[in-house]
C-alpha cells in the first residue's frame, strides 16, 4: 500500500552509479527478501544533479523534484485516509467510514495513470475496499468490480514483483466468493491456480503462504458442501485481518506517542499482541515487535498510571533482550530500552534495585558503542541521566561527577547542528544546578556562582539548537525562565524574551486559528505579564511594554502578520513572492521532529541527515535576513520596539495593567513623555477574588436589594485598589473629560474598569474624570488609526435575528430596535441604510452585508464559548456567525460596529491575554470602533442606550466613528439617574478602539 512512514528498503550506492542511473533514467530495483512482503515501492526512480556549494566548493547531490510532487503528496494523503477509515470500519462497522474509504481510494486511483509507478497499488487499495463493501452489503452481483480491479493490479505487476503474491491472494479470495455465490467453475479454477502459485513461491513461515492455505481449505470445504458464501465472507474477514508488518506497527506506535488519543493507543497495543501471537519466538521480527509494544505500554502507563502496563513493558523488554544475545546487532538498543523502562519504574516506586540495574545495563550498552558509533553520545547521555537520578536519591558525589563527565564527552561527539545537543545541554544545566546547591560531600548547601552561571549557559545553549525544533526549544526556554527566576539570575529577562520569541515562532507555523489557541494552552498563560513584571523590577518600563506587546494577543498578531506584512511583501516583486513561499516551507520543515536512526544505521545516512538539517537551518536564517533587506521589513520577526508603539497614545494616554505573581502594576504611556509605572495596592489573589465578586454580583437577581449593594461594593474596591491610584497620576498627563485607553492584562481583562467609583454622594469615580475606552494591545490601536478613503455616503447595515436556529423563544425587541436605529441615523445621502432581518438574516447574507458595509449594528443572540472561544458567535437564522468567521474577514476599511447582543466582550479565563471575544475579533479584523457588552443585557436597557447613543453620535447629521466612545459615555451618564435601570445594566456596555 502507498502510505507514510514505513521503511521499505535501505541501500548503499556510489555517487558515480547514482549519477549514471539518473542520466540514463534507470531505476534502482529492490529484490524481495526472504519472509518479507513489502509495499508497492519496490523500485526507486530518482534524478539527481551535481552542484557546487557556494561556501566550500564541495560537490553536493540534490534531488531534482518533479513538478508533480504536490500530486504525490495528495496521493499519499488520500491513501492514508483510505486505510485509516477502512481500519476504523473493521472495528466499528460504521458504513459511513467504508464509503469514505472507497472515495479516498478512488481519488488516489485517479491520480495514478497507467504509467504511474503506484498505479497497481492504488488499484489494489480500491479493490480491497470495494470487496469489503460487497461482503458487508451482500451485493455479490457487484463482485465483478473488485475482481476486475484486482486483476488489473495483478496484470500490472511483474512475476518477480514482491507484492504479486498478496495481489494474487486477494484476487483468489474474491473469485472464491463469486464462485460460492454463482457456482462458476471458471472462478474456482482461476482461484486455485492463483493460490497454488502462491504456495510455490512463498516461504512456509510467510503469512501470505498461511492465508493461501486457509483459502485452499475454504475451497475444499465448499466443494464438500460444508461452506456457503456467507461463511466464505467470514473467513475472508479473518484472512484480511492478518497482522500488520512490524514497520507499519512501529509507525502507528510512533503516531500514538505523539498524540494523546487513548482509543488509538489501545488499538496499537492490541495489534502488537495479535502480531506476537503470529510471529513466533524464532521469527526475526519478534524482537522489534516486543520493543515497540514495550514502548507503547510505557506511554500508556505515563498517561494513565496503571502499574500493570509498566510491569508488562519491562517483561516484554526483557524478552526482547533475551532474543538479542551477545554479538547481536540490536543488543545495545535492547539494553538501552530495558534500562529506560527500569529507570521509569524506579521513579514511580523508588526501588534502588531498579535504578542500579538500569545503570549496569547502560554501562553494558555504552561498552557496545565505542568511539565512532553513531549512538555513543546518546548512551553517554542516558547513563548520565540515571547517575544523576541516583545522586539525587543516594547523594553519592561520584555519581554526579561521572554524570557531568559523560555529558561533556557526549557534547564533543555531537556535530554543531545535531538536534540531540538540546537534551545534553538541558541535563548538564540540571547537573550544574545540583553542584551549585551541594557542597564537596554532596550534602551541604553551597553558593558556587560559577556553577550557577554554567547551568544558565547550558540551558541557554539548549534554546539555540535550531535543528531540535521550535517546540523543544520553547520548552527548554521555559526551564531557563524557571531556573533564572528561582535563583534571581542576571539572565532572567533574557530568558523571558527568548521564550516569547520562540512561542511566537512556534505559533506562527501552526496550521489553523483554533489549533493555535490549543497550542497556547500548553504553555504558561502568564508568560508575558511575568516577563513585564520582571522588567519593571529591574526598572526598565519601556522594556516591560515591549515584552507585553511581544507576548500578548499572539494569535491575533499572527493573523495580522500573515495578512499584512507577508501579503504586502508579496507585492514587492517576484523575488519577494519567492521569499514568502520559501520562508513558510522552511519553517514547516524545521518544526518537524528529527529523524530517528535504528541500531546499526550507517554513518553515511546519519551524516546525510545532519547535512539536511544544516542546510535547512542555514536556508531559514538566510531567508529571514533576505526579507529584512527589503524596504519596510527591516524588523521582520524581531520584537516590537517601544518607540514604534508609543504613538498609540497620541489621542490620550494608555494605561497598561499588569497582574503577575510578584506584583500588580499600572504603566501610563503618554504620547511624548516617558512612560511611568505605579505599583498597585493589591496582588493576584485579591484580584481573582474581585473577579469572582463581580461575577457573583452581576448574576444575582435584578431587584434593588442585594445585587446593587454587592456590585457597588465590588466597584468601590476596584476604584480603591486599581483605578484611583491611576487617576491620581494622570493629572499632569490628561485633562479632565478627555479620553484614556485601558489595556488590561491577565485578570484585569474581566473587570469593568470604566465603571469604578465610590458610588456615594460627592464620591470619586472614573467617569467624572475621563472617558474610557479599551484596547487589546498598543499594536491593535495603532492599526485601528490607519486611515482610508471614506465613501461620501456612509454604507450602514442593521442586521437583526429574532428567532435563530434552535431558539425556543423569539426576541421581540429586535425589529423595533433596528427601526429605532434607522430613525436616529441621518437620512441619505449622508447614510445609505439597509436592513436584514428575520428569515433573510442567515449566516451567508450577514457575511456579505458585513463585507459590503463599513458601519453596522447587530441585534441578536450572542453566545460565548469558553471551551472553544473561536466558536463564540452571533446566532443567525440557519447557522451561527462565529468569531472564526469574523476573524477570517478583511474589515480593514470598516469604521464602526454596535454589538447589541450578550457577552460580546468577554474573553477566555484560560488564555486571558489572547483577548478572544467577539468585539476584539471585529477590531482585529479591522473595525476601528466597536461597542460591545460584558455580560447579559436586557431589552429595556438596550432600547434606552441605543436611543441615547445614536442621538449623541450623529444627532448633528454627521458620522464619525471617533465620536463613539464619547457618545457611549454620555449615553450611559444620561441614564445614571434612571432608577428603573439596574446598575449592572448601566455599566454593561464598553467601547473598544479609536
Amino acid at each position: 500500500m502507498v502510505c507514510h512512514g514505513e521503511l521499505l528498503r535501505t541501500f548503499e550506492i556510489s555517487v558515480g552509479e547514482l549519477l549514471e542511473r539518473s542520466e540514463k533514467s534507470h531505476p534502482i530495483i529492490f529484490q524481495p527478501k526472504q519472509d518479507e512482503v513489502v509495499s508497492a515501492c519496490t523500485s526507486l526512480f530518482m534524478r539527481v544533479e551535481q552542484q557546487l556549494c557556494d561556501r566550500n566548493e564541495a560537490a553536493v547531490l540534490r534531488l531534482l523534484i518533479p513538478v508533480t510532487c504536490r500530486d504525490m503528496e495528495a496521493l499519499a494523503l488520500m491513501t492514508d485516509a483510505g486505510h485509516r477509515l477502512l481500519a476504523r470500519y473493521r472495528r466499528t462497522q460504521n458504513s459511513g467510514d467504508l464509503e469514505q474509504s472507497i472515495k479516498h481510494f478512488g481519488r488516489a486511483s485517479d491520480l495514478c495513470p497507467m504509467d504511474h509507478p503506484y498505479h497497481p497499488a492504488a488499484l489494489f487499495n480500491l479493490a480491497t475496499a470495494k470487496f469489503v463493501s460487497c461482503q458487508a452489503d451482500g451485493r455479490y452481483i457487484d463482485l465483478d468490480i473488485p475482481i476486475s480491479l484486482f486483476q488489473e493490479a495483478l496484470d500490472s505487476r511483474a512475476t518477480d514483483h514482491p507484492d504479486r503474491s498478496v495481489t494474487q491472494l486477494h484476487l483468489a479470495i474474491a473469485l472464491l466468493s463469486r464462485f460460492a455465490k454463482w457456482g462458476s467453475e471458471t472462478d474456482a479454477d482461476a482461484a486455485t491456480g492463483l493460490l497454488s502459485e502462491i504456495l510455490e513461491v512463498c516461504h512456509a513461515n510467510n503469512h501470505i503462504y498461511r492465508a493461501a492455505l486457509i483459502a485452499m481449505e475454504m475451497r475444499a470445504l465448499h466443494s464438500a458442501g460444508r461452506l456457503d458464501a456467507n461463511d466464505i465472507g467470514q473467513e475472508w474477514a479473518a484472512t484480511s485481518m492478518l497482522p500488520l508488518s512490524p514497520n507499519e506497527l512501529a509507525r502507528r506506535a510512533k503516531w500514538c506517542e505523539q498524540r494523546d488519543e487513548p482509543g488509538a493507543l489501545d488499538e496499537v497495543i492490541s495489534l502488537h499482541y495479535d502480531a506476537l501471537r503470529y510471529y513466533n519466538t524464532g521469527h526475526a521480527s519478534r524482537g522489534q515487535l516486543l520493543c515497540n509494544l514495550s514502548a507503547s505500554l510505557l506511554t500508556r502507563f505515563k498517561r494513565r498510571g496503571n502499574d500493570k502496563d509498566l510491569d508488562q513493558a519491562i517483561a516484554h523488554e526483557m524478552e526482547a533482550l533475551a532474543l538479542h544475545p551477545v554479538g547481536h546487532t540490536d543488543r545495545s538498543a535492547s539494553l538501552n530500552n530495558l534500562a529506560a523502562q527500569l529507570s521509569s519504574r524506579f521513579k514511580h516506586r523508588g526501588n534502588d534495585e531498579d535504578l542500579d540495574q538500569a545503570i549496569a545495563l547502560q554501562r553494558e550498552a555504552l561498552a557496545l558503542r565505542p568511539v565512532g558509533h553513531t549512538d555513543r553520545s546518546m548512551s553517554l547521555h542516558n547513563l548520565a541521566a540515571q547517575l544523576f537520578s541516583r545522586f539525587k536519591h543516594q547523594r553519592n558525589r561520584e555519581d554526579l561527577d561521572e554524570s557531568r563527565e559523560n555529558l561533556l564527552c557526549a557534547l564533543t561527539l555531537l556535530s554543531q547542528h545535531d538536534p540531540r545537543q538540546l537534551v545534553v545541554h538541558q541535563l548538564l544545566a540540571e547537573v550544574y544546578l545540583l553542584f551549585h546547591h551541594s557542597g564537596p560531600d554532596g550534602t551541604v548547601a553551597g553558593d558556587n556562582t560559577d556553577r550557577l552561571d554554567a547551568a544558565m549557559r547550558h540551558i541557554k545553549a539548549a534554546t539555540n539548537i535550531v535543528s531540535a525544533g521550535l517546540r523543544s526549544r520553547l520548552r527548554a526556554s521555559l526551564r531557563w525562565v524557571g531556573h533564572a527566576s528561582e535563583h534571581l539570575h542576571s539572565t532572567q529577562l533574557e530568558a523571558y524574551a527568548t521564550s516569547m520569541q520562540l512561542l511566537d515562532a512556534y505559533v506562527s507555523v501552526t496550521a489553523s486559528v483554533s489549533s493555535r489557541h490549543n497550542a497556547m494552552k500548553e504553555f504558561p498563560s502568564t508568560l508575558a505579564v511575568d516577563a513585564a513584571s520582571c522588567a519593571l523590577r529591574s526598572g526598565d518600563v519601556r522594556r516591560a511594554v515591549e515584552l507585553l506587546e511581544q507576548g500578548r494577543t499572539i494569535i491575533w498578531t499572527q493573523m495580522a502578520r500573515l495578512r499584512t506584512p507577508l501579503d504586502s511583501l508579496q507585492s514587492c516583486g517576484d523575488h519577494a513572492v519567492t521569499l514568502v513561499k520559501k520562508f513558510r516551507d522552511l519553517s514547516s520543515l524545521l518544526d518537524r521532529p528529527p529523524a530517528s536512526h535504528s541500531e546499526g544505521t550507517s554513518r553515511v545516512v546519519v551524516e546525510a541527515e545532519e547535512t539536511r538539517y544544516r542546510c535547512l537551518v542555514e536556508d531559514w536564517n538566510g531567508t529571514v535576513e533576505d526579507i529584512r533587506k527589503i524596504e519596510g521589513f527591516s524588523r521582520f520577526l524581531l520584537p516590537p520596539l517601544f518607540s514604534d508603539r508609543q504613538h498609540a497614545g497620541r489621542d490620550g494616554p494608555i494605561i497598561v495593567l499588569i497582574a503577575s505573581r510578584s506584583s500588580c502594576d499600572a504603566i501610563i504611556i503618554p504620547h511624548e513623555q516617558d512612560p511611568t509605572s505605579i505599583q498597585l495596592p493589591t496582588n493576584l489573589g485579591k484580584l481573582v477574588e474581585l473577579v469572582l465578586a463581580f461575577r457573583e454580583a452581576v448574576d444575582k437577581d435584578a431587584g434593588p436589594n442585594g445585587k446593587q449593594r454587592a456590585l457597588m461594593e465590588a466597584l468601590r474596591e476596584l476604584w480603591k485598589i486599581v483605578v484611583q491610584p491611576v487617576v491620581n497620576n494622570l493629572g499632569g498627563i490628561a485633562r479632565q473629560s478627555s479620553r484614556i485607553w485601558w489595556c488590561p492584562t491577565s485578570f484585569f481583562n474581566f473587570l469593568p474598569l470604566h465603571a469604578a467609583g465610590e458610588y456615594r454622594k460627592d464620591g470619586g469615580s472614573l467617569s467624572r474624570h475621563y472617558i474610557s475606552s479599551y484596547t487589546p494591545s498598543l499594536t491593535a490601536l495603532i492599526k485601528a488609526r490607519v486611515s482610508h478613503d471614506r465613501s461620501p455616503s456612509v454604507p450602514f447595515v442593521a442586521i437583526g435575528q429574532n428567532h435563530p436556529a434552535g431558539a425556543v423563544f423569539t426576541l421581540d425587541a429586535v425589529e423595533p430596535e433596528l427601526e429605532l436605529v434607522r430613525t436616529l441615523l441621518p437620512p441619505p445621502p449622508t447614510v445609505s441604510f439597509s436592513k436584514i432581518t428575520s428569515v433573510d438574516a442567515t449566516k451567508s447574507t450577514a457575511l456579505r452585508a458585513l463585507q459590503d458595509n463599513t458601519w453596522f449594528h447587530l441585534a441578536c443572540h450572542g453566545t460565548q464559548r469558553f471551551d472553544e472561544p473561536f466558536q463564540s458567535a452571533f446566532l443567525m437564522r440557519d447557522q451561527p456567525l462565529s468569531l472564526l468567521d469574523i476573524a477570517q474577514m478583511d474589515l480593514s476599511r470598516h469604521q464602526f460596529a454596535f454589538l447589541s447582543a450578550c457577552e460580546t466582550a468577554v474573553g477566555d479565563l484560560r488564555t486571558p491575554d489572547e483577548v478572544i471575544h467577539l468585539a476584539a475579533g471585529l477590531q482585529f479584523a479591522g473595525v476601528k470602533s466597536v461597542v460591545g457588552t460584558l455580560w447579559k443585557v436586557d431589552d429595556a436597557t438596550v432600547e434606552r442606550v441605543v436611543k441615547a447613543f445614536y442621538t449623541k453620535l450623529c444627532g448633528d447629521g454627521t458620522m464619525n466613528s471617533k465620536r463613539a466612545a464619547r457618545a457611549l459615555h454620555q449615553a450611559v451618564q444620561s441614564l445614571a439617574s434612571d432608577k428603573d435601570i439596574p446598575l449592572a445594566q448601566r455599566i454593561v456596555f464598553v467601547h473598544i478602539g479609536i
